[in-house]
């Protein structure tokens, strides 16, 4: 495949990736910002509108702003610039573009919303059964965490079929 193809393929997963996020966000402010929350299956999706101004489970939010920066956007800036570049320039394999276009875009998503809310993020998902629930999140966690999940799962895969391969020789 071409270099050409390599750099479609990015380019059309981050826009893809980072649309859905965005449009969703854009939703969730125009539709449920100071709305109680609602409830879907059984209340095993709620979905309610939050403000995170940290990372993960709000983990930061509370850090001085110099850290915020630092840590919250130089650093993730940082590695979504060079994950471009990788995908762009040296990947070969077109589904590790994918898992990684992925991953960068949901990273992108939410460094948008920092730089440009005052490091406050849309929120609006959760999931779970009972007192069993996940974080409220977003998209771009979503496109994050399961682009990880799959690409953790391809890399073992393909480490299996190299040791079966190098086995048979």
């Amino acid at each position: 495949m071409s270099r050409k193809k390599f750099i479609i393929i990015t380019i059309i997963v981050l826009i893809i990736n980072y649309l859905l996020d965005f449009i969703t966000k854009q939703y969730a402010i125009t539709h449920l910002k100071g709305n109680a929350p609602v409830y879907y299956l059984y209340d095993t999706i709620m979905i309610y509108y939050i403000e995170n101004s940290g990372a993960f489970l709000s983990m930061g939010s509370n850090w001085p702003i110099a850290v915020k920066y630092i840590l919250l956007a130089a650093l993730p800036i940082a590695f979504c610039l060079y994950g471009i570049y990788y995908c762009l320039v040296k990947e070969k394999n077109v589904t590790r573009i994918i898992l990684f276009a992925t991953i960068i875009a949901g990273g992108l998503g939410n460094l948008v919303d920092r730089l440009l809310n005052d490091f406050k993020v849309v929120d609006f998902l959760n999931f779970g059964i009972g007192n069993l629930r996940t974080g409220i999140l977003n998209v771009a966690d979503l496109s994050v965490t399961f682009g990880a999940i799959i690409l953790v799962i391809y890399e073992f895969r393909q480490s299996k079929k190299n040791k079966l391969s190098v086995a048979d020789e």
